[in-house]
């Protein structure tokens, strides 16, 4: 099989995993340290679980240029949290499965039946943040 090219990646998410009051503590606190230092798109807050994620979680979506000083920040200030980073090259369950990379606790991908390999590739979200920090 061919190597995939890079090109394929339209865009990014992260989400960031929960569990009970301490840790959505610390996920909302870093939420905000993310929002003050990265142009990206914070999502929802979600306190059940929703689609294939086995947590309570929100999601980052962050284009392909912000990847290299997001995701290692991410590295040294997720404070414990379990964190999917997966690209969106259109196949969402090749992308959560495969092409992901955790940082932290792995955690089951659940209904993997939901996520489908033949979308278009998503790209990032207009950002709603707008960065006052450097990261």
């Amino acid at each position: 099989m061919a190597p995939h090219p890079i090109a394929e990646i339209a865009s990014y998410h992260a989400h960031i995993y929960f569990d009970g009051p301490e840790q959505r503590a610390i996920a909302l606190t870093l939420r905000d340290q993310i929002a003050e230092r990265f142009s990206v798109s914070l999502g929802r807050v979600y306190d059940r679980l929703i689609g294939p994620h086995a947590r309570a979680m929100y999601q980052i979506s962050f284009d392909v240029a912000t990847f290299a000083q997001l995701v290692p920040w991410l590295m040294l200030n997720r404070q414990g949290l379990a964190i999917l980073v997966h690209p969106n090259t259109g196949r969402e369950r090749t992308d959560h499965l495969s092409h992901g990379v955790w940082l932290g606790e792995i955690l089951p991908i659940l209904n993997e039946e939901m996520l489908s390999d033949s979308t278009e590739a998503e790209d990032a979200r207009v950002p709603n943040t707008t960065p006052t920090l450097t990261p």
